[in-house]
């Protein structure tokens, strides 16, 4: 396992300096990582996806566990790395992709099978990325990932907080929480310039889905968030559907005065989802 020594070595010997601009903050804490192996509650046949390899600190601990790994990295320097040493040693159990992340989030895994993602995510892609997730056939099973602090408590937001917003509507619909644990800053290098949170969410029983066409209307119905849900209604869908979605509201013991933090998850679920299951 990689400590800040055998970083270190390891960055000189390939020549790596680490890229703000990919957000490459590598973890050097071997207790961070052990802890991310038990909060994804791995077994042997599992199927898991690493994003943002890096120099294989995680990805080795979990090919040591699980049946197969399908990394994605868009550093290729780190790729080359990877295939000398991972793929030259796990063979056909390692499957990696030289790609981006956010445009290939589960990095090809085959669509049809169980799978659970475990990585230590680039911040600057965090909530695109796991939009990107949230849009697959098959969701993960479980997602054990860090992240900024700030990052997480708008992927957990509560309605009516400043933090509400279209990517909490969309995670809490699919997903629990199960488990936060504090990682200071120290836990990387180089260090970041903020604190993270390794997140356990496990998928719920009947996870609620919305198409691409609902997300972008969801997003529209945040752009203004002083205004009141029926000038943004109004503004921003198309007549029928602002207008059913304004009665649906005042039905529902709210109104067309009501903020977009302030609405009810339930109701964007029932509303705008493809398969509510209320």
């Amino acid at each position: 396992m990689l400590t800040l020594t055998r970083t270190l070595w390891y960055l000189k010997e390939l020549g790596i300096r680490p890229r703000k601009t990919l957000g490459q903050n590598f973890l050097i804490d071997p207790n961070i990582v052990q802890k991310s192996l038990i909060m994804a509650e791995l077994r042997p046949q599992d199927v898991v996806v690493e994003v943002g390899s890096g120099l294989g600190t995680l990805t080795q601990e979990l090919l040591a566990k699980v049946a197969e790994v399908y990394a994605v990295e868009c550093d290729g320097r780190l790729c080359d790395h990877l295939q000398k040493t991972l793929e030259k040693e796990w063979g056909s159990r390692f499957h990696l992709l030289h790609e981006d992340a956010v445009k290939f989030p589960i990095a090809q895994k085959p669509p049809c099978e169980e799978y659970k993602i475990v990585a230590n995510l680039p911040y600057a892609i965090s909530t695109p990325w796991m939009d990107a997730v949230l849009s697959q056939e098959i969701l993960p099973s479980r997602i054990v990932v860090l992240l900024q602090r700030e990052t997480t408590e708008r992927f957990f937001a509560k309605v009516g907080t400043k933090s509400m917003g279209p990517i909490a509507i969309f995670l809490q619909s699919a997903y629990d929480l199960e488990e936060m644990h504090p990682v200071s800053r120290k836990c990387f290098f180089p260090e970041p310039a903020v604190d993270s949170v390794l997140l356990s969410m496990s998928r719920k029983e009947a996870p609620i889905f919305f198409l691409k066409e609902k997300k972008s209307m969801i997003r529209r119905l945040f752009t203004e968030r002083r205004k009141q849900m029926k000038h943004l209604a109004l503004k921003y869908l198309p007549p029928s559907i602002a207008n059913a979605w304004l009665s649906f509201l005042c039905s529902h013991d709210s109104s067309d005065k009501i903020r977009s933090e302030e609405v009810p998850m339930e109701l964007w679920q029932y509303f705008m989802a493809d398969d509510p299951r209320l």
